[in-house]
């Protein structure tokens, strides 16, 4: 027990100094990460007024964890096909950003004389903005519905995954302390290799896992196997000598392809807040304000360099890809922080030794100061592009709306280009199957079999089952696409498009000769002759062969559906968007979702009587209801609490419905909850009485004092009795009637 004190000790004060943090940060509208800092400050010998930390090594391993959970619980966000679809703007501006940015950090490292890997990390930690931050002030500021926004969380999005790759190559740098050549390149083709391999494998076989033991998961059994796959990869990554947090961000981005990625990412976000707040408390701990001090001026540059370089490079990036002036300084100046990203860079450093013991603590005072800034770098962008179009000479403004206009152009792809990167892609994919399936085999299978059978009918039987394995994947490299629409249409337009139709099946045979080559050359002495000749005789079967045609299109399909099978479930519950929205952004238009909130003035009010096409010039295009969807709501549709109105508009029209939308909501003090408390009392049918004779619904108990009677005792019976709606009141009857306090001395003041 007395092993642990020192541990239990350590993370009570973390997460008292923590927790206490938050709130004060709450209250004050900061993030929260800044709060995490400040209180991993405190926990040091430098703060002297609270007890410190004793053991700061076990700390370390758990921040160590906080980074993996947080790279799982980003990947759980993350979706492939999101990627996809991010398109040409996002792409554009990103690469630009990050490019300019690595170099900005490189020539201010440069500057102050730093080693040469303390200039190459920092460049990876000023090259990515922080998609927390960004995210909360663009909630807080109520931007979230600007078309600017969505731009900004795309081109987010992309720099995760890109900070990913350049942690990987980061990694390697450090290790080979080589910054070119062949280590380089082979390092990123093991990353394409590796990442290939596992999305397939892991979105062909994870879903069909969860599939069948459905039935079986509780919320603590998805937990438990969503963070054992989660481990499971930590580990391989690590085996194969990439960073435990890329393993964890792998299998993150696997499962957010799952029906069961939201159950998932709620389960765990609990554990990820834990072990992240941990994290962020161990960056605070790194904090010296005798070396932030020192490095003032330092860090003043970096600031400076920080703002100005994402300024001047995101809009510049951003202007590149074709949008307007306006879109790219709202982006560029919403871009001005570091954040996450940046401390897990520079952990990496600390952990592999080869970064200054200055860096960490630097990083630290430039993220809290560009964090705190971001609101203010938001708010000032559209004042600085007014200032700027009105002093901006005629031509170069007529430059730049020729330019944007002319990049949103829809370009048409020819069939050729579709054809060749779909075969590109075929080859990549089922190659790196093949060859991963190969090792597998010829590393592990064979030498078994030949162990049991011996050296030669080992050898014959293991090549045979390699062979066989791979079988379903070279067929499909070979035939697939070879009767798809491009290829028809490219071989019926004109004759000289046969003889490079016919090369490029031609390639792709000589690739699945050459994975049976070598399969043979490893097991077999024979001649290069007989080789290729059995080669071309197995890969002649192998596209004559309907059973490996069925088997191949089986494999395809259960990938495709369980690569689509959240999207399929979405469409179902009426949680996707439709397809025609990214299609309106070429319009100045989008589509929004606002929530109708449980106390909205809205709720139980038709279209037409909200009229709100003619007060607001928006539409209502669908109304998602629970598991509903209603497209195309007439003006007799309600609107009723947590409903989900999908909103066509402009950006100002959009901004000012949300803002309608918000008022719309009904507040409610002490007094008005006490006024409307239900009350029971009874009234005794006096002689006197107007309802004598008369039943219940002639009295209009209900409908004119809104009161509701719930039994009956006739004179001189001693037992309540169910109200009959047409029995009419005798003398001495007594009721028993329900309502609110006004109501019922109405009602009380009216029979007596």
């Amino acid at each position: 027990m007395s092993q642990l004190t020192p541990l239990i000790s350590d993370l009570a004060l973390i997460l008292i100094c923590a927790g206490i943090m938050t709130l004060i940060f709450k209250k004050l509208k900061q993030p929260l990460v800044l709060g995490y800092i400040v209180a991993g400050f405190i926990c040091t010998p430098h703060f002297k007024f609270t007890p410190s930390v004793v053991d700061s090594a076990s700390i370390h391993i758990w921040s160590e964890i906080g980074v993996i959970f947080l790279l799982f619980a980003l990947g759980l966000e993350f979706s492939l096909k999101k990627l996809m679809k991010i398109g040409g703007p996002a792409v554009i501006s990103a690469c630009t950003i990050i490019f300019c940015m690595i170099l900005v950090g490189i020539f201010v490292g440069w500057t102050f004389g730093w080693g040469q890997m303390d200039c190459i990390y920092l460049g990876g930690m000023l090259a990515m903005s922080s998609t927390t931050i960004i995210y909360k002030a663009f909630d807080d500021m109520g931007l979230r519905q600007q078309r600017f926004a969505g731009l900004v969380l795309s081109i987010l999005i992309l720099e995760d995954i890109l900070a990913i790759v350049l942690m990987v190559m980061l990694s390697t740098m450090a290790v080979s302390k080589n910054f070119e050549g062949g280590e380089m390149v082979y390092s990123i083709l093991k990353l394409v290799f590796f990442l290939i391999l596992w999305f397939v494998v892991g979105i062909y076989g994870i879903p069909l896992l969860l599939k069948r033991v459905r039935k079986l998961m509780s919320d603590e059994t998805l937990l438990i196997v969503s963070l054992a796959l989660c481990f499971g990869m930590v580990y391989i990554a690590s085996l194969v000598g990439f960073s435990p947090a890329f393993g964890a961000f792998i299998m993150g981005s696997i499962l957010s392809e799952t029906v069961e990625s939201e159950h998932i990412e709620k389960l765990v976000a609990p554990v990820k807040d834990l072990f992240g707040a941990i994290f962020f408390v161990s960056v605070g701990m790194m904090v010296d304000p005798s070396m932030i001090v020192e490095y003032k001026v330092q860090i003043l540059v970096i600031v400076v360099a920080v703002i100005l370089g994402q300024t001047i490079f995101g809009t510049a990036g951003v202007l590149l890809s074709g949008q307007p002036l306006k879109t790219a300084m709202q982006c560029g100046f919403s871009l001005t922080q570091i954040g996450e990203f940046a401390f897990i860079i520079a952990s990496l450093g600390v952990s592999l030794k080869v970064t200054s013991h200055f860096l960490y603590p630097i990083v630290v005072a430039v993220s809290v100061i560009t964090t705190f800034l971001t609101p203010y770098m938001i708010r000032l962008a559209v004042p600085a592009y007014q200032v700027i179009d009105k002093y901006m000479p005629v031509r170069w403004r007529r430059l730049l709306d020729r330019y944007s206009s002319g990049a949103s152009v829809v370009n048409h792809s020819n069939n050729w280009k579709k054809l060749v990167t779909a075969i590109i892609r075929i080859v990549l994919i089922y190659s790196v199957l093949s060859v991963a399936v190969t090792a597998l085999f010829l590393h592990f299978i064979v030498p078994l079999i030949t162990g049991m059978l011996g050296d030669l009918w080992g050898k014959i039987l293991g090549g045979v089952l390699t062979i066989a394995a791979i079988a379903p994947f070279l067929r499909a490299l070979i035939m697939k696409k070879n009767r798809s629409v491009e290829f028809k249409s490219l071989w019926s337009d004109s004759r000289f498009n046969h003889a490079p139709l016919i090369s490029l099946i031609l390639l792709r045979i000589v690739i699945a000769i050459g994975f049976v080559v070598f399969i043979i050359e490893n097991l077999f002495r024979a001649s290069a002759a007989l080789m290729v000749g059995i080669a071309i005789l197995l890969v002649c079967g192998m596209i004559f062969s309907r059973f490996l045609k069925k088997q191949s299109i089986v494999l395809e399909r259960t990938f495709v559906h369980n690569l689509r099978s959240k999207e399929i479930q979405q469409e179902y519950l009426g949680e996707k968007q439709p397809e025609y929205a990214g299609r309106l952004l070429d319009r100045d238009l989008h589509l929004s979702d606002f929530q109708v909130p449980e106390e909205s003035s809205w709720a139980g009010k038709s279209l037409k009587e909200l009229d709100l096409g003619k007060k607001y010039d928006v539409h209502v295009a669908s109304i998602i209801r629970g598991k509903h969807r209603v497209n195309i709501p007439t003006g007799d549709t309600c609107i009723f609490p947590n409903d989900t109105l999908q909103v066509i508009g402009t950006d100002e029209q959009l901004s000012a419905f949300a803002e309608v939308a918000e008022k719309a909501t009904h507040t409610y003090d002490d007094e008005d909850f006490e006024k409307h408390e239900m009350k029971l009392k009874q009234f005794v049918v006096g002689k006197n009485s107007p309802f004598i004779g008369y039943s219940i619904a002639e009295c209009g108990i209900r409908d004119k004092y809104h009161c509701l009677v719930v039994g009956v005792e006739s004179a001189g019976e001693d037992v309540l009795r169910t109200p009959q709606v047409h029995a009419p009141f005798k003398e001495n009857d007594v009721v028993w009637v329900v309502g609110e306090e006004n109501d019922l001395n109405k009602l009380f003041t009216y029979s007596y």
